[in-house]
């Protein structure tokens, strides 16, 4: 029988933002009334990234974060308040931080699927979309332009400039090449860096591309002996499989490592459930909003506070298909959203104890918290579809009293079944494939 053995005592460090997502929640009007402010507040998430609000009217639409938006004429005068439309994106950022999470703002532009693009192409001057990024700052961190005092420390330059090769006719994320890009990124992020040096700047959110575009990048940041700002390193991956992560982290640690930036944070700010984008996206779609896409969820939380990975953010909470939180009709909270809630509860505690599975298909994170009281989470994610039932022995020290049990699979919505005796004692479970379980005291 596997085990999963928990010791309480044994603290190995604290509970990182794993729990962290792309986009806002949603506040119900006073027609059409619906929402999910309510429910998104609850899971307390620690921060949103802000890439691809445009593509929701109720964030505010086109009109709405992107630098574009914000800036619509380039040829206007950076220093001139009256150059910026900031309405629609004051209030979606302030629905956001009034659910008590944090903003990661992204400088640039949402992804573009159609034939012709706008806000992806390469900006005609580059030091000047350094200085329009310096006032969309000071707007939100020093009250410049009638705006606030709201200390957003995380700051992305672009999305994804690799996603598309540099002989692509459908550039989807930047218009340039990649060469274009080292230098775009190097203006930027200098700047920046020098106006805020108490700001973290970095990116460049990177889709995929861990060879010679991401080694062409970090070399550009060294050449000639200097050393341009990079805070944090962000990152995307797509899969099925949680382990993959880890391997991807791996790889992007220790080139950064091997590049002179062993203090950059690795942020995992895109990441989901897909077997494909072409004839599986449709399947993965329809996993991503059952109780296999929150198992995967889950699992991937627990292997990322367990790795290199510094913050990992969810795409998306936005409503969008690839929402695995909220329902995209009514907004309720789906399977998907529990894996957050939990990770909340676990993160509120803050120190991490010693939690290990002898099962690899067995994920789990343990916490304890100031005042003595523990949690764990343990994920049954097989992948194999054919995988049967599973029955788990979970074994515990250094705990008082018995555990609340709750239980997420496809028959239980994260429901109480019991308190169990696990002080220093073996309780067996019984989970199904795709199963999440979570002890709390």
């Amino acid at each position: 029988m596997p085990e999963v053995t928990i010791d309480f005592t044994k603290e190995i460090g604290v509970i990182k933002p794993m729990h962290a997502v792309n986009n806002g929640p949603i506040k119900a009007g006073s027609d059409q009334t619906r929402g999910n402010f309510d429910a998104y507040s609850a899971a307390n998430i620690p921060y949103a990234r802000n890439h691809d609000a445009s593509h929701c009217s109720t964030y505010g639409g086109p009109h709405a974060v992107d630098i574009g938006a914000v800036f619509p004429n380039f040829d206007s005068v950076p220093e001139n308040p009256d150059s910026y439309d900031f309405v629609l994106t004051d209030e979606y950022l302030k629905t956001t931080l009034d659910a008590g999470t944090k903003i990661f703002y992204r400088l640039g532009s949402s992804i573009e699927h159609w034939c012709k693009k706008y806000g992806t192409l390469p900006p005609k001057d580059f030091q000047k979309w350094a200085v329009i990024c310096e006032h969309v700052i000071k707007h939100y961190n020093e009250g410049w332009a009638d705006g606030f005092h709201w200390d957003i420390d995380y700051w992305e330059i672009w999305n994804e400039p690799d996603l598309d090769p540099d002989d692509s006719d459908n550039k989807r994320t930047w218009g340039g090449t990649a060469a274009e890009f080292y230098t775009f990124y190097a203006v930027a992020a200098r700047h920046l860096k020098s106006r805020f040096p108490h700001l973290k700047i970095g990116g460049p959110a990177l889709a995929g591309k861990t060879g010679k575009w991401l080694d062409g990048f970090l070399a550009s940041l060294t050449e000639n002996g200097g050393r341009v700002p990079l805070d944090f390193f962000s990152w995307h991956i797509y899969t099925t499989d949680p382990k993959r992560i880890i391997e991807m982290a791996n790889v992007i640690r220790e080139k950064l490592n091997r590049a002179g930036y062993e203090t950059t944070e690795s942020i995992l700010n895109e990441w989901n459930y897909v077997e494909g984008w072409t004839d599986q996206f449709i399947h993965s779609i329809e996993m991503i909003i059952s109780m296999r896409g929150a198992a995967f969820t889950q699992a991937s939380m627990c292997l990322g506070q367990n790795s290199t990975i510094d913050m990992m953010m969810y795409y998306d909470a936005r409503p969008c298909a690839f929402n695995g939180l909220f329902d995209f009709y009514t907004y309720r909270p789906l399977k998907g959203y529990y894996p957050f809630f939990i990770f909340s509860k676990l993160s509120k505690m803050g120190t991490q104890v010693q939690a290990d599975s002898d099962l690899g298909e067995l994920y789990t994170v343990a916490a304890r918290g100031k005042d003595g009281k523990c949690a764990a989470v343990i994920c049954y994610y097989p992948q194999d579809g054919n995988a049967e039932n599973q029955a788990v022995a979970v074994r515990t020290s250094g705990s008082k009293g018995g555990f609340d049990t709750f239980l997420l699979d496809d028959g239980h919505d994260f429901e109480k079944t019991g308190i169990t005796e696990l002080n220093g004692n073996e309780a067996v479970f019984h989970l199904k494939p795709n199963s999440i379980l979570f002890l709390t005291q």
